[in-house]
């Protein structure tokens, strides 16, 4: 761990709030809160130990709001700090600790490591598990459950989950057409590899695809998700598939007009990758371009084809097969979202940086040897400098440690375009830096931004991220929703009300302007058209257009514009005349919170109400609206939700309680 001072720690609590691995406590005396701080930061795999800043508390609720009390007796504390680390729980946990003056008052800086993993679970001693183990998140710290403890246990094994025998399965279980499949890919690319010459159970165990107990074989995960039958792959692990879903406009908002376009697939992983990649590609509008002196136009995909590729690689590879939860690639009309289950074991700052760390060793390996994976971290360097070169922003990276989770976001239209500079030249006195005038763009296209988002637009430090982000907001032109190192930014008041009239969405759309292709290049289409047959940059095992994508892109042709599912006038009419004119009265503009709030407690106690019909009846951005009004008014009892244990399902809706009703 990197040394930090006082006075470092502090001036990083006021520029970046709340932090995984800095907490800032009051503490008068040892007690049970800064103990199990102390057991959080030991326990929690990856993140490095953290620190405990003692003698500083948050003064409110407003972002990096810190002061110093102080501690009135520091060699005291200091003193029981060290004891009840050597005694508290099942082993003793490391910790420095020292006293420094701060501010006119003595703080104690406490540096806790991370734990062996062979030690972990650190649990309070004579304390039944798994509730005497903590962890931490982003809001802080939490009571292990039966999954935390599992994930532990298996870190103390030293053994990886994709190494490990999987329950029920047998050597029966897999195919030997996918074994062939692997043979044929590694003979691609080193056709005098060793292993080509193994007879098909030594090559299986020579991958860790299985392993030898008591003299037989049995499959290990990795063994069945490379080279599984599909009736094993779907009875074993039902939630390995990758879901490609197509979603019209910009927000995953569910209309029930409307109906989202979704592709299902499974098979073994080098097949999937290779699936999943030609559905996308297939799919993606294409821009056209006649080079001079030709007679045939070139054709090409809006995000580079190795791009694609790349994301889903890292999307198959990367991910917690520990989670039954699908990989999912939403393609939105301005971009390609990748989500995956799997926080990054790598920082986000040193994404792109020489090394990789690897969630599934025998998965990445057999991926490397097939050519289909890079193994010494260079994937997201390859992709951002394609998307430099193609003229389209770098992608974005947002990893969620305690949800583990982890998105990638690849935006379709070029930056800065001419349509990008005359909508941002109504902020030009504000003498906005470069760098913000990206941000508010990427807030236009996603409707939120992160310090990470910053950081990978921009390429600057998670500090000048968080000066620059708190620039915006002084401006009013982001509102900062704080959750800790979760925090993130929505439209703010200067930006919200530049809706046109009558719209639900704060962003008109972008130029379809293809950026550097010739001035005879055709514009990107914003819907797919007929599927190109010269799709090249797949690998030749695609087989070109998968059955699954061609019927993807003959149904994508059916889906209605979002203008002729919803309008504000159909929603209005079915109002009481009394509720319309309550609506027309707010006005694009207005200030009063109070009246917005009655208006929609108002229409949700008329029936339930989505988001994106909230959004339009009272013309706020969605995104600004769920921030600042609904979400508050739910957790303050004014609003339920339709769906209150799925918050994020797509066809969520509001209602009003029964004592607003």
């Amino acid at each position: 761990m990197n040394t930090f001072t006082a006075r470092a720690l502090l001036d990083q609590l006021r520029q970046l709030d709340e932090s995984d691995r800095i907490e800032a406590k009051r503490a008068s005396a040892i007690g049970k809160s800064v103990m199990e701080t102390v057991c959080a930061l030991a326990n929690e795999p990856g993140l490095g130990g953290g620190w405990l800043l003692l003698g500083v508390e948050k003064a409110s609720d407003q972002p990096g709001d810190y002061r110093v009390t102080g501690i009135a007796d520091p060699d005291k504390l200091l003193g029981d700090l060290h004891s009840q680390c050597a005694n508290a729980f099942n082993v003793p946990v490391r910790i420095q600790a020292r006293a420094e003056a701060l501010e006119e008052g003595t703080v104690i800086v406490v540096e806790v490591s991370e734990a062996d993993p062979a030690s972990r679970p650190i649990h309070f001693a004579n304390k039944p598990l798994p509730r005497s183990a903590w962890r931490r998140g982003p809001s802080g710290d939490y009571r292990c459950n039966q999954d935390d403890l599992a994930a532990l246990y298996l870190g103390r094994a030293g053994q990886s989950h994709d190494a490990s025998v999987v329950s029920g399965a047998s050597l029966e279980d897999l195919d030997a057409d996918a074994i062939e499949h692997y043979r044929d890919a590694r003979r691609a690319v080193n056709p005098a590899a060793e292993e080509l010459t193994f007879s098909d159970p030594e090559l299986l165990e020579a991958l860790g695809a299985v392993v030898r107990k008591s003299g037989q074989l049995h499959p290990t995960v990795a063994g069945v998700l490379l080279f599984g039958r599909r009736g094993a792959l779907r009875r074993l692990f039902p939630a390995n598939r990758v879901d490609y879903i197509r979603i019209p406009g910009k927000e995953w908002i569910e209309d029930p007009h409307e109906r989202f376009t979704t592709l299902d697939l499974r098979d073994t992983l080098p097949r999937l990758i290779q699936r999943a990649t030609a559905a996308v590609l297939d799919d993606l509008p294409r821009a056209f371009q006649l080079p001079e002196g030709e007679i045939r136009r070139d054709e090409k995909t809006v995000l580079p084809d190795k791009v694609v590729r790349e994301a889903v690689v890292n999307a198959v590879m990367h991910r917690n097969y520990q989670r039954q939860q699908p990989v999912q690639l939403l393609r939105y009309s301005n971009r390609l979202e990748v989500q995956n289950p799997g926080y990054s074991l790598k920082a986000l700052e040193n994404l792109g940086e020489p090394g990789s760390q690897w969630r599934n060793p025998v998965i990445a390996s057999v991926l490397h040897e097939m050519g289909l994976a890079e193994t010494k971290g260079s994937g997201i360097r390859v992709m951002r400098r394609l998307m430099e070169e193609a003229g389209l922003s770098p992608p974005s990276f947002d990893s969620d440690r305690h949800h583990d989770q982890f998105a990638s976001t690849y935006l379709f239209h070029h930056f800065l375009s001419e349509a990008d500079i005359a909508w941002l030249g109504q902020f030009r006195h504000l003498g906005l830096g470069e760098d913000e005038q990206r941000a508010l763009i990427f807030l236009r296209e996603t409707g939120r931004i992160t310090n990470s988002d910053y950081r990978d637009l921009n390429r600057v430090d998670t500090l000048a991220a968080s000066q620059r982000l708190a620039h915006l907001r002084d401006l009013k032109l982001v509102e900062q929703v704080p959750r800790g190192p979760a925090t993130y930014y929505v439209p703010g008041e200067r930006l919200e009300p530049l809706a046109e009239e009558g719209e639900g969405d704060l962003f008109t759309p972008l130029s379809t302007q293809s950026g550097g292709l010739s001035r005879e290049s055709a514009p990107l289409s914003q819907e797919p058209g007929p599927l190109s047959q010269e799709s090249g940059g797949l690998s030749q095992e695609s087989g070109g257009l998968s059955r699954e994508s061609e019927a993807l892109s003959r149904e994508s042709e059916s889906l209605p514009r979002e203008s002729e599912s919803l309008s504000r006038e159909s929603l209005l009419a079915e109002l009481p005349e009394s509720l319309r004119r309550q609506l027309d009265t707010l006005g694009q503009r207005s200030r009063d919170t109070g009246r917005l709030e009655s208006a929609i407690l108002a229409l949700c106690a008329h029936r339930p109400w989505s988001l994106r019909e909230l959004a339009m009846a009272t013309k706020r951005n969605p995104a600004y609206l769920q921030h600042r009004y609904l979400t508050p008014m739910v957790r303050k009892g004014q609003l339920q939700r339709k769906f209150p244990n799925e918050p994020n399902r797509p066809d969520q809706a509001y209602i009003a309680t029964e004592e607003q009703s």
